[in-house]
């Protein structure tokens, strides 16, 4: 016999209200609204992936 599981739950990362994972289609948000302040933060450039490589200016003429 299968014991119930429990349901599977996130923090949103917004405001990190507990929400179910499965049969969400915003996930791992609660909802449109956090999805879409999450969107306009990396829009905003309020998040960066730092990278090991150089900018590469493409008006710059080749070296060498």
């Amino acid at each position: 016999m299968r014991t119930a599981s429990k349901e599977f739950k996130v923090k949103c990362p917004t405001c990190q209200k507990q929400v179910q994972w499965k049969d969400n289609p915003f996930r791992p948000f609660c909802g449109e609204r956090c999805s879409l302040i999450d969107m306009g933060k990396w829009a905003d450039d309020q998040y960066k992936i730092e990278s090991e490589d150089q900018h590469v200016d493409e008006t710059d003429e080749p070296k060498g």
